[in-house]
């Protein structure tokens, strides 16, 4: 049977309806589908936001005892910072200034000028210990130590009006000798001292002091540093005395860092030549007795405070320091009662006499 011109026209018609029905049905599905993934999407987020909230509540809920440790740990370093900052200045106070680093040639050079400036200062310079003759200040010199060469002078003149020589001294009576050094301090260890070098040089020596180092050594109660006094003042050898004030400024003044007497001895002895040794004891062991004293002494008031690498660990103000000053220098009387001509301080009074007894 034949078809019609309408037909296919017809057929084209629901062809075409179809597809347009097709591709509808196609656009819901896949709107269907974003719906869907959106939702899963949202419910993925509200999950993770969850903990989230819950550690945020839970930050929330902690914050007051936080918060108040913060405030404490705060209030602890603020009085530690409070603390630190009183105790600061007094720790910096004790420090010493740092010293610039020096080349030997250039520290024996400042050493050597020391002296010649102390030299000026104490032009006066002798030693403290009034004598006549060598055996008198190696006495003297013995009886000086753990004491002042004041006490020392004050007890010698009876001393020596009893016993003046050697064999007179090596025949007194322990106990009498001790009487008469008592004043001194440690007059049992002295007396013994004093006994025994009595007989030795009577017994050895002829009643005569040696004028040499390895023979003063010798002696009972003798060492390097009255060998030294004796020899430099009593026989004009040449010697360097080290007593705590001529350490104590050797290594203020950067000559030594030794402790040791002998090992200060040696250091002193590269940088000074030998003519100097015996004057240079005096300079020193004056300034350290006048104004650079062990606890505090007078930078303030020291001439030489531009060539010390120790300035400012005592008292730096002008006035101040000049309190500071002793003997002659603070307008006090000298330690000898017999000072040699050019003293330009007063002689040292004579031991008071001893109360009577009622």
């Amino acid at each position: 049977m034949n078809e019609t011109p309408e037909q296919p026209a017809a057929a084209s018609k629901a062809a075409a309806k179809k597809a347009v029905t097709k591709k509808a049905t196609a656009k819901k599905a896949t709107a269907k589908k974003a719906v869907a993934k959106k939702a899963v999407t949202k419910k993925a987020a509200a999950t993770e936001t969850a903990p989230a909230k819950r550690t945020a509540a839970s930050k929330k809920t902690t914050t007051p005892k936080t918060a108040a440790a913060k405030k404490t740990i705060a209030a602890k370093t603020a009085a530690k910072k409070t603390t630190a900052e009183k105790t600061a200045p007094k720790t910096a106070a004790k420090k010493a200034p740092a010293r610039k680093p020096e080349s030997r040639a250039a520290m024996v050079r400042r050493a050597r000028r020391i002296n010649r400036e102390l030299a000026e200062l104490y032009p006066y310079a002798h030693p403290e210990l009034d004598f006549t003759n060598p055996f008198e200040l190696l006495v003297a010199t013995v009886l000086s130590a753990q004491t002042t060469d004041l006490r020392v002078n004050q007890t010698t003149p009876r001393l020596f009006a009893v016993c003046p020589t050697p064999e007179d001294m090596a025949a007194m009576d322990p106990e009498r000798l001790e009487e008469l050094i008592r004043p001194t301090g440690f007059f049992r260890a002295k007396t013994k001292s004093l006994l025994g070098l009595s007989a030795a040089l009577r017994d050895r020596f002829d009643g005569e002091v040696p004028g040499r180092l390895e023979d003063l050594v010798t002696l009972p109660g003798v060492g390097r540093k009255t060998a030294n006094v004796v020899l430099g003042n009593a026989f004009g050898v040449p010697g360097i005395t080290v007593d705590t004030h001529f350490g104590r400024l050797a290594r203020r003044f950067g000559w030594t860092t030794a402790e040791d007497a002998e090992k200060v001895e040696a250091d002193v002895a590269e940088i000074f030549p030998r003519s100097e040794w015996t004057m240079l004891s005096h300079r020193v062991v004056f300034h350290g007795r006048r104004v650079c004293h062990s606890r505090k002494p007078a930078c303030g008031a020291c001439p030489i405070a531009p060539l010390c690498p120790a300035y400012g660990e005592g008292e730096t103000d002008p006035e101040k320091a000049k309190k500071l000053l002793k003997y002659e220098l603070g307008g006090q009387p000298g330690q000898r009662l017999k000072p040699p001509a050019g003293y330009p301080g007063k002689p040292a009074p004579p031991m008071a006499p001893p109360v009577a007894a009622s």
